[in-house]
């Protein structure tokens, strides 16, 4: 752990970033608290494929991170090629407070971003009044904040939500997932379908995650 920590912190500084690395060596029943703690005091706390496919150490630094903390948390499973500055997004959107705050929090990447997609899985007619098409209020609450966007109405066709926005992510060459999370159980059925796993390859793309 020691010779791994001053590796990374080289390797930071190379890069001319304010910064410090901490290590934990503590009981797995506190990990998730201690991930939590630190994830307070973090813009974004950015999760890789070795510690997501760990069953064991994976789900409390999870939980811990995303549903306990607040803050936004940025999933980067095996294959995915993680950025901060991802040139085509996809937003999985719903109308639900979760997916209106995963959107506040990647605020800044979908602004710079060359094109934001809005999708929505099965939509439901909305009964505002105005007959505007499903969509038009994110789509113009992000124009506004500078988003390049447009809007896609997708059709689950039997399919889980999670598995038609995946599917639709990597046909129009997304180098990101915005999506809002519901529950650690039922994110994993959300994204992935079927029973609950964490087993993060069925998608190579980063998800950005916010609850």
């Amino acid at each position: 752990m020691e010779r791994r920590s001053a590796d990374i912190l080289k390797r930071l500084k190379a890069m001319s970033l304010s910064c410090d690395v901490d290590t934990d060596y503590c009981d797995p029943a506190s990990l998730g608290e201690v991930a939590r703690q630190r994830a307070l005091c973090a813009d974004l706390t950015i999760v890789g494929a070795d510690l997501l496919n760990d069953e064991t150490l994976g789900p409390p630094v999870v939980n811990g991170c995303l549903f306990d903390s607040g803050k936004p948390v940025l999933i980067v499973p095996k294959g995915a090629k993680a950025t901060l500055s991802p040139r085509r997004v996809l937003v999985g959107w719903d109308s639900r407070v979760e997916a209106s705050r995963a959107v506040r929090e990647a605020l800044s990447l979908l602004s710079a971003a060359e094109e934001v997609c809005v999708a929505m899985v099965d939509p439901k007619a909305q009964n505002n009044g105005k007959g505007a098409q499903s969509g038009a209020d994110i789509a113009a609450y992000l124009t506004r904040h500078g988003a390049r966007v447009s809007v896609d109405l997708l059709k689950s066709a039997g399919k889980s939500a999670g598995t038609v926005l995946t599917q639709h992510a990597n046909d129009i060459c997304a180098d990101m997932i915005v999506m809002g999370a519901y529950g650690s159980r039922r994110l994993r059925e959300r994204i992935f379908g079927g029973p609950p796993s964490w087993s993060f390859e069925k998608t190579t793309l980063p998800l950005f995650l916010a609850r």
